[in-house]
């Protein structure tokens, strides 16, 4: 699915990812968890291909294909989501309306027509009832006035209309009761499936108890240090991150 290779990163001449190798399968779910300023950010735009910053080694294939030049919207087409932790805010245009191009869009460069509208509008109602959401909050401004919970579960919303074949969510957590963060994890949980691939980008070991992964990166100084299961992200909670700096020097 996503293979990266040696990838090296930064912006304005700071170098942030120091080399980084992971493969994620179809099928997986794949946690990174670091400290403030380790680059789990970094990384998760520019396997998004976000443009401010430079990629100066290495390589991100998916599927088997280099799309380490492609820009996000060709990146997006190719089946990459990204959640963004601080989502924008696009007065006028409906949750709904921006749902609706963004769909057509990837079909378009799929040489494909433009969804039929009742199947649009049934698969909108399968998923906002699959995530809880008021129909009537489909009808809202993208992200204006929304809470923190509300842009998470929108964005979730988003993930499942697009149904693309690897999702990176970029604390996804932040921000979100308890409660929030169950309906959130239960749409990702739903949504997952053989073909598909999750990075699950967050602080905190709470995330992984209700979105299990197959995988746990420990991301530190621009570098996965540390790989291992679930039980990983319990060690981090109790004992922090030096214990890993200790394991290094």
């Amino acid at each position: 699915m996503l293979e990266i290779k040696n990838l090296r990163a930064g912006v304005d001449d700071k170098d942030i990812l120091k080399g980084i190798n992971l493969e994620v399968k179809a099928g997986e779910v794949h946690a990174i968890m670091g400290p403030n300023g380790s680059g789990k950010s970094t990384l998760a735009a520019v396997v998004a291909g976000k443009e401010e910053f430079e990629v100066t080694q290495g390589e991100v294939s998916l599927n088997g294909e280099d799309i380490s030049e492609l820009d996000p919207e060709e990146r997006a087409h190719k089946g990459v989501f990204m959640s963004f932790q601080y989502p924008v805010e696009i007065p006028g245009v409906t949750v709904t309306n921006f749902i609706k191009t963004a769909i057509n869009e990837t079909r378009k460069a799929k040489g494909q027509e433009d969804m039929p509208a009742s199947e649009m509008l049934k698969k909108i109602k399968e998923k906002a009832e699959l995530l809880e959401i008021d129909r009537k909050f489909l009808s809202r401004s993208l992200n204006e006035g929304f809470s923190g919970g509300e842009k998470k579960r929108n964005e979730i919303f988003q993930l499942a209309m697009m149904e693309p074949k690897l999702a990176i969510l970029d604390e996804t957590d932040s921000g979100l009761d308890i409660d929030a963060l169950k309906v959130v994890a239960h749409g990702v949980n739903t949504l997952k499936n053989k073909d598909n691939a999750i990075i699950v980008i967050t602080h905190y070991q709470r995330l992984l108890d209700y979105i299990v992964p197959d995988y746990v990166h420990v991301l530190m100084d621009g570098k996965i240090v540390k790989s291992g299961s679930k039980e990983l992200a319990y060690q981090l909670e109790e004992k922090g991150y030096d214990w890993i700096k200790e394991e290094l020097v």
